[in-house]
């Protein structure tokens, strides 16, 4: 630019002056004196903190902020150096220019940090200098903690939850979500009930998030309740025991469905029988003979409120005898589906009658000659459903299948380990539950839930699964029988943090 102009300039230089201290050449500033001289004249850091007691509580892991405030905070994060600096008085004379942890043994109960801090000294001169505050940590546990510490049932709310089937799959489900996602994290207690399963809680605001939670991921309906404990009249002061009350909605995967007909027409005369596909804060609802799906939400559901025909306890096996595609593969919710005619007998009546079935199914693209499936057989039904005498003239088919069947190839693996695992809730067990064969009859729904998990991807899409440790890939046949793999859970789906997070939490223990 300035060639361009023909103006000629005089280039810039810096001078240097002599400190009024040591003598050595250094850039003017205000003082006259170099840094060195200028830190052993003024120190900026003078009447600061530099030393500094927190209390912590060491079951909840919180840091008190007073006067009653507690905050969640890890060791070294962004959260703890925050609270460290906003706990400095007089901090507000200088300006803080940086903060970081120095590092300390996590048992030592001291936390280090050095900050760096600016100020105006002499005739405008800007000094810079850090210094290094001590944290000391002493433990005292906050009052929720404190409380459950002296007596467990001091819960202040409780989350009833329960599902009025025969089985508890569903709360398997549900207790993987809820594993993953955390969200139990402040409940003090769980207890395994009958038919459900009861959370506690020391604050209502954590059980109300809780029962929203699980709107989000569960078709239910909630109400609450509370009981009077004291009142401090003195200070107008009420403590309340807070119930919510939520039921889960009946209908789950894999059950038949006779839809009334106020719910068949509004969802553009689907079904009337149908199978629900899949659970989650909606049903899903398939029509196999038509590959037609709609979804109920929760409102839609709870206004019309009807149960299953038929459930999972009540499927039969059959053999597949022959199948012929009728169309051609279709996506339908995300799952492909292939409408097929087949030709199927109850494995129960080989050796006693030579009863067949022609069935329409929508199982096309798993189903061959030979295989076995399970479904519902409604030639032997009896079946007493209002809603499904509503429909005057409508022949019942025979037979619905619903899915495939492996129970053959399951009882030659039968004792072997899987690949993966699960991790489970710490639950009280309920000693009051009716049964005495309930373990039994636990331990082989659990069964049946691992099994469904390996067979349906989608199932096990939001959940988390574990590397099993103690596995041996040569006990593991990699086919089976007729030389069909059966299905497992790939590798690349687990996770392998188990371990380390079993032995963080044995070691906080």
């Amino acid at each position: 630019m300035e060639q361009e102009t023909g103006m000629f300039t005089v280039a810039q230089t810096i001078g240097s002056v002599l400190c009024c201290k040591c003598g050595i050449s250094m850039p003017p500033n205000a003082a006259n004196m170099c840094t060195k001289c200028l830190r052993s004249e003024v120190d900026i850091t003078e009447g600061l903190q530099r030393n500094v007691t927190i209390i912590r509580c060491p079951e909840c892991d919180t840091y008190l902020q007073p006067p009653k405030t507690w905050i969640k905070a890890q060791l070294e994060s962004k959260e703890l150096l925050t609270f460290c600096v906003k706990r400095l008085k007089n901090l507000n004379k200088v300006r803080l220019v940086n903060a970081e942890f120095i590092w300390t043994e996590p048992h030592s109960k001291r936390i280090k940090v050095k900050l760096t801090v600016r100020k105006e000294v002499l005739n405008g001169a800007m000094l810079e200098q850090s210094y290094t505050v001590e944290y000391v940590v002493h433990d005292q546990m906050c009052e929720p903690c404190s409380r459950g510490q002296a007596n467990p049932d001091q819960w202040v709310a409780a989350v009833q939850l329960r599902q009025h089937v025969s089985h508890r799959r569903t709360f398997f489900y549900l207790e993987q979500l809820i594993l993953k996602h955390d969200a139990a994290k402040y409940a003090i207690r769980v207890t395994q009930m009958d038919q459900g399963v009861d959370f506690f809680f020391n604050n209502r605001s954590h059980a109300v998030k809780f029962v929203e939670y699980l709107g989000k991921v569960a078709l239910i309906k909630s109400r609450s309740d509370k009981q009077l404990v004291s009142h401090d009249q003195k200070s107008n002061t009420y403590n309340y025991k807070h119930t919510f009350s939520v039921e889960i909605s009946p209908i789950c995967r894999e059950d038949l469905i006779c839809l009334p007909p106020k719910v068949a027409n509004s969802l553009g005369n689907l079904g009337p029988l149908v199978i629900c596909s899949k659970v989650s804060n909606s049903i899903a609802l398939l029509d196999p003979f038509t590959l037609r799906q709609s979804y109920l939400d929760t409102e839609q559901y709870w206004r019309s409120s009807f149960k299953a025909l038929l459930t999972s306890k009540q499927l039969v096996e059959y053999i597949v005898l022959d199948v012929e595609p009728v169309y051609s593969e279709v996506g339908v919710g995300g799952s492909k589906y292939v409408l097929a005619d087949a030709q199927v007998a109850r494995v129960s009546d080989f050796g006693k009658n030579d009863t067949i079935f022609n069935v329409r199914t929508h199982l096309g693209h798993l189903l061959n000659s030979g295989d076995y499936a399970l479904g519902y057989d409604l030639y032997g039904a009896n079946s007493n459903d209002m809603e499904l005498e509503k429909y005057k003239g409508f022949v019942l088919p025979d037979v619905i299948l619903v899915k495939k069947s492996y129970e053959e190839k399951h009882l030659k693996k039968r004792g072997k380990p899987r690949s993966w695992k699960l991790k489970s809730l710490n639950m009280e067990i309920d000693n009051t539950a009716k049964g005495g064969d309930n373990d039994e009859k636990m331990s082989s729904e659990y069964e049946l839930f691992l099994r469904d998990l390996e067979e349906n991807p989608d199932l096990r899409f939001n959940l988390s699964l574990y590397r099993n440790t103690e596995y041996q890939p040569s006990e593991m046949a990699s086919t089976v029988g007729d030389g069909e793999e059966l299905p497992s859970v790939p590798l690349d789906e687990l996770l392998a943090d188990l371990d380390i997070i079993e032995d963080e939490a044995s070691s906080h223990e």
